[in-house]
């Protein structure tokens, strides 16, 4: 859900509305009169969205990206822990 608010209450409580969107983890629209509204995020997740758009470019990584995804969603696959797949992938440390 998008919290929303006015350019005026946002300047007003711009540290509390900081403090909202790194605690909820959801946007906050802040509507300006007469011009396009800008949403608040986290740094962190403005990054999450730049790599997900960045990997979704290729057509080919997008395919891969979705039937993973169903797999995923059918409970298909195999869980494992950063250690495992590190190990896997022959990136354990030594």
């Amino acid at each position: 859900m998008i919290h929303e608010t006015t350019y005026t209450k946002a300047r007003e409580r711009l540290a509390a509305l900081m403090d909202q969107a790194t605690d909820t983890r959801e946007p906050i629209l802040i509507r300006r009169r007469g011009r396009e509204p800008v949403a608040l995020i986290t740094a962190d997740e403005l990054a999450g969205w730049l790599e997900t758009a960045h990997l979704l470019r290729s057509p080919n990584n997008e395919k891969r990206l979705l039937e993973a995804s169903q797999r995923a969603a059918r409970g298909e696959g195999e869980s494992m822990d950063v250690d495992l797949l590190r190990v896997r992938l022959g990136l354990a440390v030594k």
